[in-house]
C-alpha cells in the first residue's frame, strides 16, 4: 500500500462500491475531491442547484437499487439538498449526500458556512457522520452504503472536513458491499399458505423499494399462482405490469372507489415491501389502527417497520425478493379475478372530456400506445399527475421515477438521470407549471451533457392542487395560487433545446414525434384550461359543491 490523499481515497471507495455516476455542484469547500475524480471514470454531472443535484441522485438510487451519489458544499449548499434527502428517506431510497464542511480546527465558531451537520440532518437521514480521520474513510464510506441499502434504504450524509481532505493516510480499500436479504422463516411461510387456502376474497399490495426485477417477476407469477388481485401503492405502479389481468389499479391519490371497497372487503390483505403509509391507506382510513379489522399479512425488510402502526396476523421480515421465492413453493390456489381487472380497465380506458382545446386525458392515452415498454414517466407533484395515475400503464419495471413525498420539482431532475443512466429509452417529464419552475434550471444541465429527454410543461397558470383545495374550503376567495409563466418553449429554444407550443390535443403527437426527432432536450408548452383541474371535476364544480355545504 501507499500514501494517498484523503480526497483520492474517498474517490477510490466509491470505484470500489461501483459507482459509475454521481451528481453535484461545485465548491471551494471539496475542490480535492472535484479534482481526484479527473480519470476515475465516475461520469460526473455538474448541476444548477443542490436541490436538482440531490434529486438526480435520489432517482439514481431508484433505478438501481444502488446508493445515488450526490456532493454539495458547506451551509447553503448543504441546506438547499434538503428535498432531495427527505424524498430519499420518505420513498426509502439510498442515497448518500457528501458535503464539504469546515476545516477542523474552526469549529464551534459559527465559520463560514458552518453547520452542524448532525443536527441539522438528523431527522432527514438514516446516518449522519462527519470523517475526521483519513483513516477511517473505507471504514466510513462501505459502512455508509450498507445503511443506506439495508433494511428499509434510505438516505446517508457524510460531511468532509476540507482540511481533512488533504491529509494523506495508507490504508486499504473496503470491499463492495452487497445489502443483506432478510428471510423469511418457514413457519412463517407455513402460515401464509394457511391464510391463502381459507381466504375467499384476498387482495394483495405491493409497495416500498428493494424490489429487482426478478422479484417483480416472481410477484406477477405468484399472483397467478395463487388467484391474486394486485393493487400498487402510490407512485409504485412499476412494481406489478398494469397489462397483466391480476393488475386491478393505483392506490394512491383519488384512487378508484371499486378498489377502496374491494380492499375494505377482503378477508386477507398481503402487502408487500410498503408501510401503506397516508397516500396509499387513504389518511390512514383504509385500515383499523393498530387493528387493521381484517387478516393482514405484512411483509417488509426492515422489522422496525412490521407493526409499526398496523399490528398484523402475520408479520414476515424478508425482502421482497426472498419472500416471493418462499412463497413460490406454496401449492397452488382458485380463484376469480375478472371482477377487480374489469373495474380497473372501466376505470383507466377511456377519459372523459375536460374544459378547453387540450384534451390531456387524450394525450394520456395516445402516450400509453405510443411509448414503447421500457419508456421512463418522471413527474413531480401536482393534480397534473392524476391523469398519469389512471390512464397510463406500466409495463416493465423501474419505469416510473415519482415522488411518494409529494415533492414538487422532482420530475425534471430525475428525468435528467433517468435519460444519462438509459440513453436508448425514451424519457418523457411531465410536469405542471408551477411544479416546473421549482428546478426548471435542470434543463440547463440536459443541455450541458447533451441529455435528451423531453418535458411535457402542463401548464394551467395556477398552482392547480392548492387551488383545488382552496375552492374546497374558501371558495371563491383566491389567495396566492395564480401564476405568471414563461414562454416555456422559447425557454428551451433559449437554453439550446427544442421547444413547441401545444395548445390542442391534434398538435401534441406530431409535437412529440418531432421532439424525438430533434436528438436534443425538449419542452413541449402544453395549455391546459384550468378548469380541468382532474380527470373528473371543474374549478366551478368544486367551488359550486362547496358553496351548498
Amino acid at each position: 500500500m501507499t500514501q494517498r490523499t484523503a480526497a483520492r481515497i474517498l474517490v477510490d471507495q466509491l470505484v470500489a462500491q461501483g459507482v459509475d455516476r454521481a451528481t453535484c455542484v461545485p465548491g471551494e469547500s471539496y475542490l480535492q475531491v472535484l479534482d481526484a475524480l479527473i480519470g476515475s471514470g465516475i461520469d460526473l454531472l455538474t448541476c444548477r442547484a443542490e436541490g436538482g443535484a440531490a434529486m438526480m441522485a435520489e432517482a439514481y438510487g431508484k433505478l438501481t437499487g444502488r446508493p445515488g451519489i450526490c456532493f454539495v458544499t458547506r451551509g447553503p449548499g448543504a441546506t438547499n439538498a434538503s428535498p432531495g434527502l427527505h424524498i430519499a428517506m420518505q420513498d426509502s431510497t439510498p442515497m448518500i449526500l457528501f458535503v464539504g464542511q469546515i476545516e477542523r480546527g474552526m469549529r464551534d465558531r459559527e465559520a463560514f458556512q458552518e453547520l452542524d451537520y448532525r443536527a441539522t440532518f438528523g431527522a432527514l437521514a438514516k446516518w449522519v457522520v462527519e470523517i475526521d480521520d483519513a483513516d477511517r474513510i473505507p471504514e466510513i464510506v462501505a459502512r455508509a452504503f450498507r445503511v443506506a441499502m439495508q433494511g428499509r434504504p434510505g438516505p446517508v450524509v457524510i460531511a468532509l472536513p476540507e482540511d481533512m481532505l488533504d491529509d494523506t493516510a495508507d490504508v486499504a480499500d473496503a470491499p463492495r458491499v452487497e445489502p443483506v436479504d432478510a428471510v423469511p422463516a418457514q413457519a412463517d411461510i407455513d402460515t401464509l399458505g394457511e391464510l391463502l387456502a381459507g381466504a375467499s376474497n384476498p387482495v394483495a399490495i405491493v409497495g416500498g423499494s428493494r424490489w429487482t426485477p426478478d422479484a417483480r417477476d416472481a410477484m406477477v407469477a405468484f399472483a397467478h399462482a395463487q388467484a391474486l388481485p394486485v393493487a400498487a401503492q402510490f407512485r409504485r405502479a412499476p412494481l406489478f405490469p398494469a397489462t397483466d389481468d391480476h393488475f386491478i389499479g393505483d392506490l394512491g391519490l383519488a384512487p378508484n372507489p371499486r378498489l377502496i371497497e374491494r380492499i375494505k372487503a377482503a378477508d386477507l390483505i398481503v402487502l408487500i415491501g410498503g408501510r401503506m403509509s397516508e397516500i396509499a391507506s387513504q389518511s390512514y382510513t383504509l385500515l383499523g389502527i393498530p387493528n387493521p379489522g381484517q387478516k393482514l399479512v405484512h411483509v417488509h425488510p426492515d422489522p422496525m417497520e412490521l407493526g409499526r402502526v398496523y399490528q398484523p396476523t402475520l408479520a414476515i421480515n424478508a425482502t421482497p425478493g426472498a419472500f416471493l421465492e418462499a412463497a413460490s413453493r406454496l401449492a397452488a390456489r382458485a380463484g376469480d379475478v375478472a371482477t377487480a381487472r374489469a373495474d380497473y380497465l372501466s376505470w383507466s380506458n377511456t377519459p372523459p372530456a375536460v374544459p378547453g382545446d387540450f384534451q390531456y386525458g387524450d394525450v394520456m392515452t395516445w402516450l400509453r400506445d405510443r411509448l414503447p415498454p421500457d419508456a421512463v414517466i418522471c413527474n413531480g407533484a401536482g393534480n397534473f399527475a392524476s391523469w398519469i395515475h389512471r390512464y397510463y400503464r406500466f409495463r416493465d419495471f423501474g419505469t416510473q421515477l415519482a415522488p411518494t413525498s409529494g415533492s414538487m420539482g422532482y420530475g425534471l431532475p430525475a428525468g435528467v438521470m433517468a435519460k444519462r443512466q438509459k440513453p436508448d429509452s425514451i424519457v418523457l417529464t411531465l410536469a405542471g407549471d408551477g411544479d416546473f419552475l421549482m428546478n426548471g434550471q435542470e434543463f440547463a444541465t440536459a443541455v450541458h451533457h447533451d441529455i435528451p429527454l423531453i418535458v411535457a410543461v402542463i401548464d394551467n397558470g395556477i398552482y392547480g392542487t392548492i387551488r383545488m383545495h382552496q375552492e374546497r374550503t374558501f371558495p371563491g376567495r383566491i389567495s396566492a395560487t395564480k401564476l405568471t409563466n414563461p414562454d416555456f418553449a422559447a425557454l428551451a429554444r433559449a437554453y439550446g433545446g427544442h421547444g413547441e407550443t401545444v395548445s390542442t390535443t391534434a398538435e401534441f403527437a406530431p409535437a412529440f414525434e418531432r421532439a424525438v426527432a430533434s436528438g436534443k432536450p425538449a419542452i413541449l408548452h402544453c395549455l391546459l384550461d384550468p378548469q380541468a383541474i382532474t380527470p373528473t371535476a371543474t374549478l366551478d364544480g368544486i367551488r359550486a359543491a362547496a358553496e351548498k355545504r
